[in-house]
C-alpha cells in the first residue's frame, strides 16, 4: 500500500497520541541517568493561548529529544488555580447573568461556581495540551490546589511560621478596590496616564501633585537634605501653613528619597496611601493617616467631600483650592504611571493593612547566591542582571489575599477562654491563634477567611509535584521516590515575562524548605509577536489561535513555525502564512518517504540493511548527515532549539530531496535511502512528532525498522 500523496494531519494525529499514551512511552523508563522538567502549569481561567503552545513545543521537543537519547525522562504535567484571575471571571459573569455578588451567594454556593468553571476550564486544556503533541506524563498529573498540593502548601506555611519567616503586621500593600483584595507588588502593570499636575501652596513652598484628593491630613513637608534651595529649612523644623481644611502645623523633613527635580523638589507625603511616602514615615517614625476607605471613598478628614469617591471628588477639591487661593498653576502636560491590577484591571490604591508576610530579608542572599555561582544558570544569560536586581528590591512578601477561591490561610483564631485559677479578668480576654497543618481540636476556632497568593502554590511546584511532603523526612527525599529521582528538575522553560513572579518564588522556596535548587537552568522564551513584530491583542485582531491554524495546517506546522528563526530568548514572529510554510515541510518529509517506499525495489530485512557508498553522491550525503547529526545534537543540548531546526530544515529539504534524491533517480542505492529516511525522522521527531511518527509506522509495516515507536527510539549516533 503506497502512501497518499499528502500528509492528512486529522487523520493521523489522534490515532498517534492514542498509540503513545496505550504504550507507556510518556513514563520515565529505569535508566539511571534522568532527566526532568515540570510543566508551567496553564491558568484554569479559558484556554490555551500562542504563549502557551511555546512553553510547550520547547519543553515537548527536549523531553522527547532526551527520552530518545536513553534517560530516565519526566515530564510532569499539571494546571494552576489562578486563584484572582478566575474568581475575577465568575464575579464578572455573575454580575452580567445574574447582577448579583459573591455575597448574595454566599461563599460555599460561590465557590461551587467557581470550581466547575475551573473543572471545565481544565478539561479544555488538557485537550489541547494533548492536540499539540505533548508526551507528558499524565499518571503524575497535578493541580495547585488539589489535597496534594493543599497539604503541601499547609505544611509550607506552618513550617515558615515556627521559624520566624511568616509573620502577621500591619504594613503598606497594594489594594485593588474594584477586586477588593490585595495585590502582590509583580501582578501590579505600570500604565502612563497623561493627567493634569497640580502646583499648590504651602505655606512658604510650592508643591506638586497629581492626586489632590490624597492631601487633606499632609503634615509633612519634605525635602533632599543636600538641596541648597531648602538649606534654611532644619529637619524637624515646625512651620505654620494654611491648607485645605484650614490651619495646621507643618514639620520639615529631611530624606534622599526626594528627587529634586521632580516639581519644585519639595513635596508632602501621604504615608498611607503611597509606598514612597510610608517608606519615608517609617525611616522618621512619623504619624500616618487614612485618606481613603478600602472602596475608594474619601473618608471624614477630607471635610465637606467625605464619602465621595476619589474620582468623583477630585475636581470638586480642585475647585475648592482655586477659590482658597492654594492653587497656582496647572500643567496640563505632564505624564505619570499609574498602578494596575493586572489579574482584574483595577486601579490600585495603596492602603496600610494587617496581612500575613514572607520576610524575605534572610532569603534573598541564597537566592542571589544559586544564581552567581551557576548552580542554576540562567539562559539567555543577560537576564540574571535583571533577576539580581529586582532580589536586590525585593519588599517582604504580602501572601494573603481578601478572595474566597483558593488555599484559604492555616491560621484559627478564637477568644481565649477565662481561666478561673489565674483569676483571669474579663477584659483580659483576648484572641489566641494557631497555625497548623491540620485544624485545631475544640470548639470556637475561626479560620481566617483570607487565601494565599496563587504565587506561594505555584513557588512549591517542583517539588510539591514529587510527592513533598509524603515522601520527605529527615531532612530528604526517601530513597527511590520521584523527589529523589527526579528533583532538583533539569530545566525550567517559561517565558521572561514571570522570572519575578514564578522562577524566583520557586528558588525562594526550593532553597529554604529542601535546601536545595528547585532546577539546574532556566531557559527564557520571548513574547509571541506578529510578523510585524507587534505584541499580539485582540484589539489589533492579530492573535493567532494555536489550535485554531493546528486544525488547518497541523501540530507539526505550529510547533516548527514556533521554535524556527526565533533565537535565544528573542520574541518569537509567528504567522499564518510562517505556519503555513512549515505545513509545506512536513507534506515534503512525507513525499520524501513516499517516493523512497513507492519506488522501492525490493524489501529489506532491517536486520540485512548494509550501508555501501557506491557513488560521490552517496559519499557526500553520508558527510552531510554526520555532520547534520552533530550540529543539531550540539544544538539541543546548547538549548539553540531554532539552529537544530534549521539545520535540519536545510539538510532535508536541499540536501536530501532536492540533491541526493534527485541523484538516486539515476542510481538507485536502496539502503542508504532507508538508511537516511529513518535518521532523519529520528533527528526530526522532537519537532514535528507526527508526521515523523506516521512515516515511521509505514517503515515498521515493511519491516525496515527494528525499533516499533519512533518516540522510544533511539537518538542516532555520530561519529
Amino acid at each position: 500500500m503506497e502512501l497518499p500523496k499528502t500528509f492528512k494531519p486529522t487523520e493521523h494525529e489522534q490515532k498517534i497520541y492514542e498509540l503513545w499514551e496505550k504504550s507507556g512511552a510518556f513514563a520515565p523508563s529505569q535508566a539511571k541517568q534522568r532527566f526532568s522538567i515540570i510543566m508551567p502549569p496553564p491558568n484554569v481561567t479559558g484556554a490555551l493561548h500562542i504563549g502557551h503552545a511555546v512553553t510547550l513545543t520547547i519543553e515537548d521537543l527536549m523531553v522527547r529529544y532526551h527520552r530518545m537519547k536513553g534517560q530516565a525522562t519526566l515530564w510532569l504535567p499539571g494546571t494552576d488555580h489562578a486563584a484572582i484571575a478566575t474568581q475575577s471571571i465568575i464575579e464578572k459573569q455573575l454580575w452580567e447573568k445574574e447582577k448579583k455578588t459573591k455575597h448574595d451567594l454566599g461563599r460555599a454556593e460561590f465557590l461551587k461556581r467557581v470550581e466547575y468553571f475551573a473543572k471545565q476550564s481544565h478539561d479544555t486544556i488538557i485537550t489541547q495540551i494533548k492536540r499539540l503533541g505533548a508526551s507528558a506524563d499524565w499518571s503524575r498529573e497535578a493541580y495547585t490546589l488539589d489535597e496534594s498540593r493543599s497539604l503541601a502548601v499547609r505544611t509550607a506555611f506552618k513550617k515558615m511560621y515556627d521559624d520566624g519567616l511568616i509573620y502577621r503586621g500591619s504594613r503598606i500593600v497594594n489594594w485593588d478596590p474594584k477586586l477588593q483584595t490585595t495585590v502582590s507588588d509583580d501582578e501590579v502593570e505600570w500604565q502612563e496616564e497623561h493627567a493634569p499636575l497640580y502646583y499648590l501652596k504651602y505655606g512658604p513652598f510650592t508643591i506638586a501633585t497629581a492626586r489632590p484628593e490624597t492631601k487633606f491630613g499632609d503634615k509633612y513637608v519634605v525635602m533632599h537634605p543636600n538641596d541648597k534651595r531648602y538649606a534654611k529649612y532644619e529637619h524637624g523644623q515646625k512651620i505654620e501653613v494654611d491648607w485645605i481644611n484650614g490651619k495646621l502645623t507643618a514639620t520639615a523633613i529631611k530624606d534622599e528619597a526626594i528627587d529634586p527635580e521632580f516639581g519644585t523638589g519639595v513635596m508632602t507625603i501621604t504615608p498611607w496611601h503611597d509606598m514612597t511616602d510610608f517608606g519615608i514615615a517609617e525611616r522618621h517614625n512619623l504619624d500616618k493617616e487614612q485618606i481613603i476607605d478600602l472602596k475608594g471613598k474619601l473618608l471624614p478628614i477630607a471635610g465637606e467631600f467625605a464619602g465621595m469617591h476619589i474620582k468623583k471628588a477630585r475636581p470638586l477639591i480642585v475647585k475648592k483650592l482655586m477659590q482658597i487661593g492654594l492653587l497656582e498653576k496647572v500643567d496640563n502636560d505632564y505624564v505619570h504611571r499609574i498602578a494596575v491590577n493586572s489579574r482584574g484591571g483595577g486601579q490600585i490604591e495603596p492602603q496600610i493593612l494587617k496581612q500575613w508576610f514572607v520576610n524575605v530579608s534572610s532569603l534573598k542572599k541564597q537566592m542571589r547566591s544559586v544564581v552567581e555561582t551557576g548552580e542554576i544558570k540562567i539562559i539567555p544569560k543577560h537576564f540574571e542582571k535583571t533577576y539580581f536586581h529586582w532580589i536586590d528590591n525585593l519588599r517582604d512578601w504580602c501572601i494573603s489575599r481578601q478572595i474566597w477561591f483558593g488555599h484559604q490561610i492555616p491560621v484559627w483564631y478564637r477568644k481565649k477562654v477565662k481561666n478561673e485559677k489565674l483569676k483571669m479578668k474579663s477584659e483580659e480576654i483576648n484572641e489566641e491563634t494557631y497555625v497548623g497543618v491540620e485544624a485545631p481540636k475544640g470548639e470556637g476556632w475561626q479560620q481566617d477567611p483570607d487565601t494565599l497568593d496563587t504565587w506561594f502554590s505555584s513557588g512549591l511546584w517542583t517539588f510539591s509535584t514529587l510527592g513533598w511532603p509524603f515522601d520527605y523526612a529527615q531532612g530528604k527525599p526517601k530513597k527511590g521516590s520521584d523527589l529523589e529521582r527526579f528533583h532538583p528538575t533539569d530545566v525550567l522553560e517559561t517565558g521572561y515575562d514571570i522570572l519575578f513572579f514564578w522562577v524566583a518564588r520557586m528558588i525562594l522556596m526550593s532553597t529554604y524548605l529542601l535546601g536545595e535548587i528547585p532546577f539546574r537552568t532556566v531557559y527564557l522564551h520571548g513574547l509571541v509577536r506578529d510578523k510585524d513584530r507587534q505584541k499580539m491583542s485582540k484589539t489589533k485582531g492579530n492573535v493567532v489561535d494555536p489550535l485554531g491554524v493546528a486544525d488547518i495546517h497541523g501540530a507539526d506546522a505550529v510547533r516548527m513555525a514556533l521554535v524556527f528563526g526565533t533565537g535565544v530568548g528573542s520574541d518569537v514572529m509567528i504567522s499564518e502564512e510562517k505556519i503555513a510554510g512549515m505545513r509545506n515541510f512536513a507534506n515534503k518529509v512525507w513525499n520524501i518517504a513516499r517516493f523512497i517506499l513507492i519506488n522501492q525495489q525490493f524489501r529489506i530485512n532491517n536486520s540485512e540493511l548494509r550501508i555501501e557508498t557506491k557513488t560521490k553522491a552517496d559519499k557526500e550525503i553520508l558527510k552531510k548527515l554526520e555532520e547534520t547529526t552533530k550540529a543539531v545534537t550540539k544544538a539541543i543540548d546548547e538549548f539553540r532549539f531554532h539552529q537544530a531546526a534549521e539545520d535540519l530544515y536545510h539538510f532535508i529539504w536541499h540536501e536530501f530531496a532536492d540533491r541526493y534524491i534527485e541523484a538516486s533517480k539515476k542510481e538507485r542505492n536502496e539502503a542508504l535511502l532507508i538508511h537516511l529516511l529513518a535518521t532523519s525522522l529520528k533527528l526530526l521527531h522532537p519537532f514535528m512528532p507526527f508526521v515523523t511518527e506516521a512515516i515511521w509506522q509505514e517503515l515498521v509495516k515493511r519491516g525496515l525498522v527494528a525499533e516499533k515507536l519512533l518516540i522510544a527510539a533511539s537518538w542516532p549516533q555520530s561519529q
